[in-house]
């Protein structure tokens, strides 16, 4: 078990928790649907890898290698997550100029794919 990586997914899923809270009663209020559709993904791909760092946290007992899969979605959340929440945020207050955070999402996501792929292989890599 890796203590560090249940510690940093129970502080994920705390933060998931309270911005899936935010987005479904406080946010849908003030910018458009499309903005806190936006703000929903984010919230739900932080809860997905939320699970797959508590695996990981889980797995690295037997299988020392997934650090680097668990490094990888902590990454992707950053940027995946933060830059739907920080989109969202932008197109709820209409403000222009803040198009360079378009590129951050598929940037986080291809840290979750990578990272599923480190996962795959730490596992494959140890012979039972």
């Amino acid at each position: 078990m890796h203590k560090g990586f249940l510690k940093i997914a129970a502080v994920l899923g705390l933060i998931a928790v309270a911005l899936g809270a935010f987005g479904a009663h406080g946010l849908k209020n003030v910018v458009s649907a499309q903005a806190v559709a936006t703000f929903e993904t984010g919230v739900r791909y932080q809860f997905y890898h939320v699970f797959a760092l508590i695996a990981v946290a889980l797995l690295y007992k037997e299988f020392p290698a997934v650090k680097t899969a668990g490094w990888l979605f902590i990454t992707g959340i950053i940027l995946f997550s933060g830059s739907l929440y920080a989109l969202a945020l932008v197109q709820g207050m209409v403000q222009p100029g803040f198009k360079w955070l378009g590129p951050i999402t598929p940037l986080g996501g291809l840290f979750f794919i990578v990272g599923w792929a480190a996962l795959f292989l730490a596992i494959n890599k140890k012979r039972s």
